[in-house]
């Protein structure tokens, strides 16, 4: 008997609607399901870890996984919970953006396996570009009342106002190009099967409805709710942005904290959802971290496998020894080793002066930086003291003589010098 993807899904919180019938032909055969991705960015944020992560639970359950990017439907934007219109993307991003999004998936999912149940990415611009509009409104506008695409929740709100800026024709037909997608893959690939957020059920059943009318198939759904934060607000917005999975925009530091941050209501329902630990894993985790939640067992764990499935062991590992640059007993070597990003990442906040790098060049005794060119002490005096006691550090290295000129030498990543006071004060100094 294989393992119910349904009861998978059920348990961890990850099911919201389901078509009747689903469940069963889950336990009857191996089934292909799809979930689609627009590639409007580069890189994937953690708003689609949801779908991926369902993706990955219909894998390891025996079941046929599909990764669509939608490059065609990607030209238009799917106005589902939008308030506007999305930009309108080149043929040339868009498959840029493919191939970076394909890159990340294989974090998640095995597509390189001989398995039958190996998983797949297709592209709808591959059916879609030939594809003539004489052709598609003749075979697919006049299966579908403009009645039935009213109904969907995600028009009318664009229609009732509440949303304000109403809907181009082009939008309006996404739900089409969605539904034939259904089709497509069904005919070519045996997909029985879409799968996605709670917001495109409407689409999704505009496909099963399409299936029915072209070939009398009957296909399955069933969608996640979307994932919100215990407080109400939402899921994977932070003050700077998107919590993206690619380095380039959301370094693993960044990312690492993000998940470590999280509030404890929080923790114990994204373990369930964003890790592929077993229910007895997570249940012991939780009962361990109700015994003492200031030790942070949850977010810990949490952290620890997003990050490793994201990035990689080694990035989680670097992430976890930079954050004790800020909060435990980092060396110097530790700091040393930072790349810059990284650096910046966690030293972001803190007081920060400038001077010019051929001061630094030339050398400058502290206590003329440290009181005069910087105002990190108000005196001279005050620097001496503190640096004699044996209270202050540069890139976390005891400061011990008040008369050796810093210089160039000194610096991090060739413009950086990281002072610090006593145990948790800061100061970063720029060499320009």
């Amino acid at each position: 008997m294989k393992k119910n993807f349904v009861e998978e899904l059920r348990w961890r919180g990850m099911l919201q609607d389901i078509m009747p019938g689903t469940e069963e032909q889950l336990m009857k055969e191996m089934t292909t399901a799809y979930v689609g991705i627009d590639p409007t960015a580069d890189s994937l944020h953690i708003g689609h870890l949801c779908g991926i992560m369902m993706l990955r639970h219909l894998q390891a359950c025996g079941h046929k996984p599909i990764a669509l990017i939608g490059g065609a439907t990607g030209m238009i934007g799917d106005p589902s919970g939008k308030s506007a219109e999305r930009n309108l993307l080149t043929e040339e991003i868009l498959r840029h953006n493919v191939a970076c999004i394909r890159e990340q998936l294989e974090h998640f999912l095995d597509f390189n396996s001989d398995a039958p149940n190996a998983a797949e990415l297709v592209n709808n611009y591959d059916w879609m570009k030939d594809y003539t509009f004489i052709n598609f409104t003749r075979d697919i506008g006049k299966l579908i009342t403009v009645n039935y695409m009213m109904a969907k929740d995600s028009v009318k709100k664009r229609f009732n106002g509440e949303f304000s800026q109403g809907m181009s024709f082009t939008e309006f037909t996404y739900q089409l190009l969605q539904g034939y997608d259904f089709v497509y893959l069904n005919e070519h690939k045996n997909c029985l099967m879409q799968m996605g957020g709670s917001d495109q059920w409407g689409n999704i059943t505009t496909g099963i409805e399409l299936m029915r009318k072209m070939n009398g198939k009957t296909a399955f759904a069933l969608t996640c709710p979307l994932i919100t934060k215990a407080d109400g607000g939402k899921f994977g917005k932070t003050e700077s942005g998107n919590v993206w999975l690619s380095k380039k925009y959301t370094s693993p530091y960044k990312f690492f904290q993000f998940w470590m941050n999280v509030s404890d209501d929080d923790a114990k329902r994204y373990i369930k959802i964003f890790t592929s630990l077993t229910r007895e894993e997570i249940e012991a985790l939780i009962a361990e971290h109700e015994q003492a939640p200031h030790l942070r067992v949850l977010q810990k764990r949490l952290a620890k496998e997003v990050t490793c499935m994201v990035h990689s062991e080694a990035d989680y590992n670097a992430a976890v020894e930079a954050s004790n640059i800020l909060f435990g007993n980092a060396t110097a070597d530790t700091l040393r080793a930072l790349d810059e990003a990284t650096f910046l990442d966690v030293f972001n906040g803190v007081e920060t002066y400038e001077i010019p790098m051929d001061e630094l060049k030339a050398g400058i005794g502290p206590l003329d930086l440290l009181a005069e060119k910087t105002h990190i002490f108000p005196s001279k005096g005050e620097a001496r003291k503190m640096i004699q006691a044996n209270g202050f550090s540069l890139n976390k290295e005891k400061l011990t003589d008040p008369a050796t000129p810093l210089t160039d030498a000194n610096l991090l990543n060739g413009k950086y010098l990281l002072f610090q006071k006593g145990k948790k004060n800061y100061y970063l100094v720029i060499a320009k």
